[in-house]
């Protein structure tokens, strides 16, 4: 892990994703079982309310239609209380569920936690990673470096 220049998920497209179960910013369960069978997008950020990830949440937001058209479901998923959440979701009127992953498990099991170099100071984060799996719960995309800006197209092209 120490030298990389950039982080690379081990879920590449082809693997299956890892199975999972998560609490969702209501305080609800989310489990990978019941996402069998859908497209989904679960794309992992730092923080609510800070101005890279509030760009990307709001790209996939402007962009939800054409997403949801397309026949995907949105998960956002940060280390961020369920609180913090629904105070995120209603400031910036988001469409989709956020996932709270206090302890950084969701994170880790998708291989998006690590060392993490900013600003000169080196720490354990999440990086902006987001997967985009089929029904048969295989990713077809992983993306990273994410365009916070653009995020939506990523998804797309």
């Amino acid at each position: 892990m120490a030298g990389r220049t950039t982080w690379t998920s081990k879920y590449q497209p082809g693997k299956k994703a890892p199975a999972f179960k998560a609490t969702l910013h209501d305080g609800s369960t989310i489990a990978s079982k019941d996402l069998k069978g859908k497209r989904v997008i679960i794309y992992f950020y730092p923080k609510d309310n800070t101005p890279t990830c509030t760009t990307e949440a709001c790209n996939l937001r402007d962009n939800y239609a054409d997403l949801k058209k397309a026949g995907y479901a949105i998960y956002g998923v940060s280390k961020d209380s369920q609180k913090s959440h629904q105070n995120f979701m209603a400031k910036y009127d988001l469409p989709f569920p956020l996932i709270s992953d206090p302890e950084n498990e969701l994170a880790k099991k998708f291989d998006v936690f690590g060392e993490k170099k900013f600003m000169g100071r080196v720490s354990e984060a999440v990086h902006r990673t987001t997967f985009v799996i089929d029904e048969d719960w295989k990713i077809i995309k992983t993306i990273h470096p994410v365009d916070a800006k653009n995020h939506a197209a990523q998804i797309m092209e």
